[in-house]
């Protein structure tokens, strides 16, 4: 394994860390938790989050590549896009150039890029299946642009726990604090991180519900978290509005946190 001292992290909500609280009022996220099993074989470890929720990947290249790139990480996460293919008006070479973008001027500069597909939404949200067939040919293109640049990729896709209920967050939207720690191990299985190993995609035991419960199940998310989504969307409004990077700066961890251990009580 590569020893790596400057790690960056840029996208939207999922790496900012969203559904995922800490205990200080924060987010924690799969990239911090990952920094955690990082940090610890490099004392000199220094790592810097500029996700911001919300942003498309025009936005993630207009406001955060100048300022990862100046940081000169040699390890670079990119996970981008979902917020483009779930709009309406989905332009597919919009959003392919700025992730190639994204992901380009730091595989020059020689920094190990990790990157990453996006497993069934549908199954996770039923309401949005018929963007199945976008997910899938996203997560084509996006194989093509890892194996193109020589990026990591971590492929959800195939893994059929990745669109598990539990590791999705109320919103089906976002991880849930289980879900962020499925991806920091799934990257550290990737970089082969010494410890890290393929559990991660073992399969959790199926939620059980009655028809009248999925019912009610569907209408309370359309209610509570869908309806809201669309007002924003036609008021142009966005959760990020007047949100900031986390971490705006390379820095030590502040401390080491221990993993949460996969369970189905709760």
């Amino acid at each position: 394994m590569q020893c790596y001292t400057r790690f960056v992290a840029i996208g939207d909500s999922q790496t900012e860390g969203v559904g995922d609280p800490d205990d200080s009022g924060g987010l924690r996220g799969w990239a911090d938790r990952f920094a955690d099993m990082l940090g610890g074989e490099a004392p000199e470890f220094r790592y810097a989050n500029l996700a911001i929720r919300g942003r498309r990947a025009g936005q993630i290249r207009a406001e955060q590549l100048e300022p990862a790139l100046a940081m000169q990480p040699d390890l670079t996460a990119v996970l981008a896009g979902l917020n483009d293919l779930i709009r309406p008006r989905f332009d597919r070479e919009a959003l392919l150039a700025d992730l190639a973008a994204l992901i380009e001027p730091f595989r020059a500069a020689g920094s190990t890029v990790v990157t990453f597909t996006f497993p069934d939404i549908g199954a996770i949200a039923p309401v949005v299946r018929p963007l199945a067939g976008r997910i899938r040919q996203l997560n084509a293109d996006i194989r093509e642009m890892a194996a193109r640049y020589e990026a990591v990729l971590v492929d959800f896709e195939p893994v059929p726990v990745a669109a598990h209920r539990l590791l999705w967050a109320q919103d089906r939207l976002h991880l849930s604090p289980m879900g962020h720690e499925m991806v920091a191990r799934a990257v550290a299985e990737a970089l082969r991180v010494p410890g890290a190993d393929g559990s991660w995609r073992q399969p959790l035991p199926p939620v059980r519900q009655r028809r009248g419960e999925q019912v009610f199940d569907e209408l309370r998310w359309a209610t509570v978290h869908m309806v809201p989504w669309l007002v924003r969307r036609a008021r142009g409004i966005s959760t990020g509005d007047r949100v900031t990077a986390k971490r705006p700066q390379l820095a030590p961890l502040r401390g080491k946190t221990e993993p949460l251990r996969r369970s189905v009580a709760g």
